[in-house]
């Protein structure tokens, strides 16, 4: 039998966390493991990364996994309603739990503020009233507590560090 390494991610879990599972393993056995490891409430849907929808847990990993590997998160809520705003404009949409940090941006910057696909290179997603800028491969629902299924960013430009020279005259 073949094995396929599964990442995951969800409310409550913090980092990336990894398992290695057989291939002809149902989503629901898969998710029975994680939610006894990590204590999650027997409720959470998974979401394969960047799904739409929480999958049938009766499908085979095998089913779903491209190249020996699949990432999925946990969560409770369905959607998240994510807010983004530049420039004084907020727009507005409803993301899967398993949309990544990179995806929402994509979403805000190239497709509702019209930036090219440079310029939205040059800016990044901040959790609104923070400094914080989660990495784009992050999934939104790792943001959210599972009660709340809302999430609010601001899209800034990156600050980028030229380097320094070293020498001082």
């Amino acid at each position: 039998m073949k094995s396929i390494d599964l990442f995951y991610q969800g409310e409550g879990l913090g980092e990336i966390a990894h398992i290695e599972l057989e291939s002809d393993v149902t989503f629901a056995l898969f998710k029975s493991i994680v939610v006894e490891k990590h204590g999650l409430s027997p409720d959470v849907m998974l979401f394969v990364e960047d799904d739409d929808e929480a999958i049938d847990e009766a499908i085979l990993l095998k089913e779903r996994a491209s190249s020996k590997r699949l990432k999925v998160h946990f969560h409770r809520c369905r959607h998240v309603e994510v807010t983004v705003t530049f420039n004084q404009e907020m727009v507005k949409d409803r993301f899967s739990p398993s949309a990544t940090v990179a995806r929402v941006k994509r979403w805000a910057a190239e497709k509702k503020f019209g930036m090219s696909e440079e310029e939205a290179g040059e800016h990044v997603l901040q959790i609104a009233g923070t400094h914080d800028r989660p990495t784009p491969g992050l999934h939104i629902g790792s943001l959210t507590d599972g009660k709340t299924c809302s999430l609010a960013f601001d899209l800034v430009p990156d600050e980028r560090v030229n380097g320094a020279s070293g020498s001082q005259a």
